[in-house]
């Protein structure tokens, strides 16, 4: 029960990083055909270009995977970056899971794909598993995801903390660093 429990938590993470993988990938491949809610205004911010209330959503073979909300979108083109504000993405799973990430600003390096999140970070499964940190990064060229932050996981019937997380994608592997603590609790009964 425990290493489905664990199995669980690291599936949680690992789709997180891929959706930030994702997120990055598509954004740039579709800035032409995405919904805008408003058009674009003059940036006063140095930016070279800025949109605000976007909504992107992504199709594959007319299914739904994702949507992202954002109050503002910045690009810096010199820098290759993307400044996203009020980051709200939603993700849909084969499996027919949904999953909820939200953070406060997103940026996305465009010429290395590597991606940041930070401010209030929480990923919400649908089916009640919740991680909460204050920032992530994933880069690219390693397939990691990882912070130094403190991280919360918790579920039904599990809580995690500890400081500092580190995924590898690609071995599908999930490590909490340092001052780890778990809690596991009796299920209820209906």
């Amino acid at each position: 029960m425990k290493k489905v429990k664990i199995a669980i938590l690291i599936s949680i993470v690992l789709i997180g990083g891929i959706v930030l993988v994702s997120l990055w990938a598509n954004l740039r491949e579709r800035k032409a055909s995405e919904a805008v809610e408003k058009l674009p205004k003059v940036s006063t911010g140095g930016a070279d270009m800025r949109l605000e209330k976007i909504r992107f959503v992504e199709d594959k073979h007319g299914q739904k995977t994702w949507e992202l909300e954002a109050n503002s979108v910045q690009q810096y083109q010199d820098q290759n970056i993307m400044v996203l504000e009020d980051v709200k993405v939603t993700f849909y799973t084969k499996e027919g899971r949904t999953l909820f990430l939200t953070g406060k600003q997103g940026k996305v390096y465009q010429d290395s794909k590597n991606v940041e999140l930070v401010g209030n970070v929480v990923l919400t499964s649908s089916d009640g598993y919740q991680l909460k940190t204050h920032s992530v990064s994933y880069r690219h060229l390693g397939k990691i995801v990882s912070t130094s932050d403190p991280v919360e996981i918790e579920g039904e019937q599990l809580r995690l903390t500890g400081k500092g997380m580190w995924v590898d994608m690609e071995a599908k592997t999930f490590k909490i660093l340092s001052q780890v603590k778990t809690q596991l609790r009796a299920r209820k009964k209906v």
